[in-house]
Formats: C-alpha cells, sequence, structure tokens
C-alpha cells in the first residue's frame, strides 16, 4: 500500500474569527477575540476526518475592546504574553464532529475537546477550494495558570473560570 498525499489547507484570514467569551461578574458575557493568528490543516480527502489541525493566536492581539481590560489580560495576571507570546493548538483527533487536541496557554498544555460542525466545501468565484468550519469548546482558564481572581463586595466572582472558547474558521485548498 503506498500513502496517500495529504492535502494541504491554509487559514483564509478574511473569512476567520477566532473568540472567547467569559462571564463577567456571573450576569454579563465579555466577548474577546485574537486579531493576529495562524492555522492549517493537512487532511487525506474532503471528509477532514483524521485530518491534523495545527493552530496558534499572538496573546498581544487580544482584544475585548476595552485597552485597560485588554492590558490586564496581557499581563501576568492572565496570558502574561511577553513570557508566553502565543496560545497554540494542535489536534490527535478529529471524528467529523469532535476534534482533540492538545491546547497551550503560557507553560501549561491540556488536552480539550471542541465540538465541530463541518459546514462543506466550496469553490469561491476565484476558483479556490474552500473549507469552513465552526468550533467551540469550553475551559477552565485556571487550568491554564490563568489564575487572577477578585471577589466584589457583594461577594459576585468578577471573572468565571470557565471560558468558552469559539473559533469560526475558513481554510483555503492549497
Amino acid at each position: 500500500m503506498g500513502t496517500t498525499e495529504k492535502a494541504k489547507w491554509n487559514i483564509d484570514l478574511t473569512h476567520s474569527e477566532i473568540n472567547f467569551k467569559v462571564k463577567h461578574m456571573m450576569i454579563s458575557t465579555v466577548t474577546g477575540s485574537f486579531g493576529k493568528f495562524d492555522a492549517s490543516v493537512e487532511a487525506a480527502d474532503d471528509t477532514f476526518k483524521d485530518a491534523s489541525f495545527k493552530f496558534n493566536a499572538e496573546i498581544d492581539s487580544i482584544n475585548t475592546n476595552n485597552k485597560d481590560r485588554d492590558a490586564h489580560l496581557k499581563s501576568d495576571d492572565f496570558f502574561n504574553a511577553e513570557e508566553f507570546p502565543k496560545l497554540t493548538f494542535e489536534s490527535t483527533s478529529f471524528d467529523g464532529e469532535k476534534m482533540k487536541g492538545n491546547l497551550t496557554i503560557r507553560d501549561v498544555t491540556k488536552e480539550i475537546t471542541m465540538d465541530v460542525d463541518f459546514n462543506g466545501v466550496a469553490v469561491d468565484p476565484y476558483g479556490q477550494t474552500k473549507a469552513g468550519f465552526d468550533m467551540e469548546a469550553t475551559i477552565n482558564r485556571k487550568d491554564f495558570n490563568l489564575t487572577w481572581s477578585a471577589v466584589t463586595e457583594a461577594g459576585s466572582i468578577v471573572v468565571s473560570d470557565k471560558v468558552k472558547l469559539i473559533a469560526n474558521v475558513q481554510f483555503v485548498k492549497q
């Protein structure tokens, strides 16, 4: 049996976004995004089953539409962007609906499972073959040494431990 050449797909930055959501004061949700990121996939066929996904985001590109909060997130209380400039993810398995992989934030790597909606493959007006995915996972930020915490006078937790990661991404076949 010969080895099948895997197709390489690169992220289409124009049609992709990486977001996160976290509860603030346990009554509202703050949404943030990473402005600079990169991703690629190697897949044996257009079903993407058992494909290898790689992703990284630059911590310094974090944006929650609040400069003070962004600066706090980049500080050692949270991501420590200076010492750990990137968040990375590398898949270990993908069955078409669930993707397992290793997420590294700061100096901690943990296995996470993402729920994936594979939206299919299409050819755009310029003849490029593209594939779209919506991916979501919930992590505990404290598992990754994002341990800053505060409690209000009334006893409310300021930042939830649970963080939802959301990737709406499109890849271009090379």
